[in-house]
C-alpha cells in the first residue's frame, strides 16, 4: 500500500513506497479524461462532436451518458437519459481522440500528461478506462496539477469537475443506485451521494475516482487538498468500511494543522 496527501502545493504526508507501481483500474479514467481536456484545449476535438452511438457526443462519452453498457459498446439507453458507467465508452472515446491527434491514445496520454508532469513511472498498458499503472509519487504530481492547473486552463478544469447532465440517476459501482449519480467530464462528483467512498465531512465539490484494484484519488477543492491511495487488494467490503473514515481522518488532520 502507498498513500500520498497533497495540500498547499506540496506533498504533506505519505505512507509506503512512493515509487512502487500499482495497477490503477478505474482511476485510469482520471488520467484519460485529463488527456481529453488537453485535446479539447488544443482544438483537436470538441465536446459536442458526434462520437459513439447515434446522437452521442464526446461530452456524453466522457460523462457516462452515451448509453453504452458497462463492458461493451452495446446501446442500453438514448444519449443523455441515463448515467450508465461504461468502460466501453472510454475505449471508444480514446480511439476517437487518438485518431484526431494522429497517434495511439496511449502515446498521446504520455505526451500530453505524463511527460510534462514528470510522471515517469506511469503508462497506459491496456484499456483507456481501466488499464493504466502508476505510483503514488506520480499521482501526487497529477493531484497537484488538478489543484493548480498548468497543462490546461483553470476554467476548463472547473468545467470538468462540475456536474454535466444534471439530475441523471445511475449506479455507482460498489455503492449502489445514486439519485442523482452526478458526474463531471470524466471526474466523479461527490455532491450528496450516500453511501460514498470519500469522507462524510468532504465538501459536495469533492471529485475524483476509485478503482477495483483498491485505489482512489480524491480532491477537495474547498480545502485545496488531495489524497492518493494505492493497493493491490481488490475492492470489496474492506474498502467500503475503511476508505470513508480514513478520508475523514485525513481531512481532519489537515484542518488541525492549519488551525
Amino acid at each position: 500500500m502507498a498513500v500520498a496527501v497533497v495540500a498547499d502545493g506540496a506533498v504533506v504526508g505519505s505512507l509506503g513506497d512512493q515509487q512502487h507501481v500499482f495497477p490503477l483500474a478505474s482511476v485510469t479514467k482520471l488520467l484519460t479524461s485529463y488527456a481529453v481536456l488537453v485535446a479539447v484545449e488544443e482544438g483537436a476535438v470538441e465536446w459536442d462532436q458526434p462520437c459513439g452511438p447515434e446522437g452521442a457526443t464526446v461530452r456524453h462519452l466522457i460523462s457516462h451518458t452515451a448509453g453504452y453498457a458497462f463492458d461493451k459498446p452495446e446501446v442500453q439507453a438514448a444519449p443523455g437519459t441515463r448515467r450508465i458507467y461504461s468502460n466501453a465508452g472510454f475505449d471508444v472515446l480514446a480511439s476517437f481522440v487518438g485518431e484526431a491527434c494522429e497517434m495511439p491514445f496511449a502515446t498521446y496520454l504520455h505526451e500530453a500528461v505524463f511527460a510534462p508532469l514528470g510522471m515517469s513511472s506511469s503508462a497506459l498498458t491496456g484499456s483507456a478506462g481501466a488499464g493504466a499503472e502508476s505510483c503514488a509519487a506520480d499521482l501526487a504530481l497529477f493531484a497537484l496539477e488538478l489543484l493548480s492547473p498548468r497543462l490546461v486552463s483553470a476554467a476548463l478544469v472547473s468545467e470538468a469537475t462540475s456536474v454535466v447532465f444534471e439530475g441523471l440517476n445511475g449506479v455507482l459501482p460498489g455503492y449502489g443506485m445514486q439519485k442523482p449519480n452526478d458526474w463531471g467530464l470524466g471526474f466523479e462528483i461527490r455532491d450528496s451521494k450516500s453511501p460514498h467512498w470519500t469522507g462524510t465531512s468532504h465538501s459536495p465539490r469533492t471529485f475524483g475516482h476509485f478503482g477495483q484494484s483498491g485505489t482512489f484519488l480524491w480532491v477537495d477543492p474547498e480545502i485545496s487538498a488531495a489524497c492518493v491511495a494505492l493497493t493491490d487488494l481488490r475492492f470489496g467490503p474492506w474498502a467500503v468500511q475503511a476508505w470513508t473514515p480514513f478520508s475523514d481522518g485525513v481531512r481532519a488532520e489537515l484542518l488541525s494543522r492549519r488551525a
